[in-house]
């Protein structure tokens, strides 16, 4: 199982802060599956306004979270490599407990089909082993650079 740290993702991925949402890859079979790591600091310029008295993270950036993972998994798979995946469809988003500062979210993600010009995951995010949020999720397939 393949590893990889901040420095990374950074090259792999085009995203930065604020909008990059993985710190860490704790696994990667470069085929299937990938798990990665979001620590959720408070911090986080989103917690001034959502919301102030009681900072939740909001569920879409709990979304984002997961393409990303699933992005630098399909940028493992050998053929893939300079292409960038972008959001096509959302289905099945269920969001079962919140997420606040402090909380180290694991996101486990796993292909469920790959195309030459599109892939559809099958991600959660989970907190202390308890699921927060699930969604499927379909994304194109671009050409273009990944990351610097």
């Amino acid at each position: 199982m393949k590893t990889l740290n901040i420095q990374e993702i950074l090259r792999q991925l085009p995203h930065r802060y604020p909008m990059l949402l993985v710190d860490r890859i704790i696994e990667c079979d470069d085929k299937h599956r990938i798990v990665g790591i979001k620590n959720v600091s408070a911090n986080e310029p989103y917690f001034s306004g959502h919301f102030p008295e009681t900072p939740i993270m909001p569920g879409v950036l709990q979304l984002e979270a997961m393409a990303q993972t699933a992005g630098i998994l399909l940028l493992q798979i050998a053929d893939m490599a300079g292409h960038i995946p972008y959001f096509m469809a959302i289905d099945k988003a269920k969001f079962r407990k919140v997420v606040v500062p402090g909380d180290q979210m694991r996101i486990e993600v796993e292909l469920l089909k790959l195309r030459t010009k599109t892939a559809r995951f099958k991600a959660c995010v989970l907190v202390d082993g308890v699921l927060a949020s699930e969604a499927e999720m379909m994304c194109m397939i671009t050409e273009g650079t990944g990351g610097q």
